[in-house]
């Protein structure tokens, strides 16, 4: 059978400017794909991102390469499976779950042999500035248990203390982003003891991480950049003791399912991740969401405007979207 697939760039705005050791954003670059068959109409999103050399238009060249082969009707999952692990496999992945969901009258939930979530817990990101603009974040925010703090190489530690001091109550995930060295990794081994310090992400960048096998740190290192699918794992086993899961980094659903089961079966712990994004990249995530230690799923917080019908999130819990947004039949709300 062949399928249509089509897609497009959407810039959506940002509440307020998102900055990480690596740059600044004030509006999330994405890529919408649908996937029809004449009749049910599945979506994906995904997020092209610069770090893993990817840019709208080649990920919008990757599309357009597989809407060829599924209008000549090629299986649509070998298609998918042709594709490079990363954005615009994601983006093809979701819309298939989505439209199988709708053709076949069963909900992702079914598929998976799970309920339909209720909610989930998420961090709530605090955004590089200053310490004191950061201490402002983090009061506004002070109604979430977890918040996920971002940080570089300059006074990460003054930083963490104004977050940490303007939220008493939270649990603190640090994200440097690469930008540490192992001295400024060893130097944060004090400040990081005296917190309550759920994990530190990515600390040093991914190529350069050998100074983290055999590291006694008194909190988890949790991998990003250095692991994007299964075949990363066993290599990230020896430096990291948790591994941050993305539907844009493994290249959709299916990968990211199979790499949180294969993490937790090595003894790593799961954190779901994603980009700054729409409901329409969370909502397959929350099913990664269901089965990680911890989830950061907060992209559509950062929106100055989400998708009609997308997922709600208020004190550190997010709510899944409404019935029919993704991944079950039914009119879309």
């Amino acid at each position: 059978m062949s399928l249509e697939l089509t897609f497009r760039a959407e810039r959506l705005p940002l509440r307020a400017p998102f900055r990480i050791s690596r740059g600044v954003k004030t509006h999330a670059e994405v890529v919408v794909a649908e996937l029809g068959d004449g009749g049910a109409l599945g979506r994906g999103e995904c997020v092209p991102y610069p770090r893993y050399g990817e840019t709208v238009e080649s990920v919008t060249a990757q599309l357009a390469a597989a809407a060829v082969r599924l209008a000549r009707g090629e299986p649509a999952r070998s298609v998918v499976a042709g594709l490079a692990p990363g954005a615009a496999r994601n983006a093809v992945d979701c819309a298939l779950w989505d439209l199988e969901a709708r053709r076949d009258g069963r909900s992702a939930a079914e598929r998976l042999g799970r309920e339909r979530l209720r909610s989930l817990p998420t961090a709530v990101t605090i955004s590089l500035d200053s310490p004191e603009a950061m201490a402002a974040a983090a009061r506004d925010a002070a109604g979430s248990p977890l918040l996920k703090v971002k940080l570089d190489e300059v006074d990460p530690a003054e930083r963490l203390a104004a977050v940490a001091e303007a939220a008493p109550g939270a649990r603190l995930i640090l994200d440097p982003n690469e930008s540490w060295t192992p001295q400024i990794l060893r130097a944060m081994a004090g400040p990081v003891s005296r917190l309550d310090v759920a994990m530190v992400e990515q600390p040093l960048p991914a190529d350069d991480d050998a100074a983290l096998e055999g590291l006694s740190f008194p909190a988890p290192i949790c991998a990003d950049e250095a692991v994007h699918t299964r075949a990363d794992l066993p290599a990230a086993a020896a430096r990291y003791q948790m591994v941050n899961v993305k539907l844009d980094k493994a290249g959709g659903l299916t990968e990211a399912l199979a790499m949180a089961q294969a993490a937790k079966a090595m003894g790593l712990g799961v954190l779901a991740g994603c980009m700054v994004s729409s409901s329409l990249s969370i909502a397959p995530a929350l099913w990664i969401g269901a089965l990680a230690d911890a989830c950061d799923l907060d992209g559509p917080w950062w929106l100055t405007e989400d998708r009609p019908g997308g997922c709600r999130i208020e004190n550190g819990v997010i709510y899944p979207p409404q019935a029919g947004f993704w991944g079950e039949p039914g009119p879309r709300p």
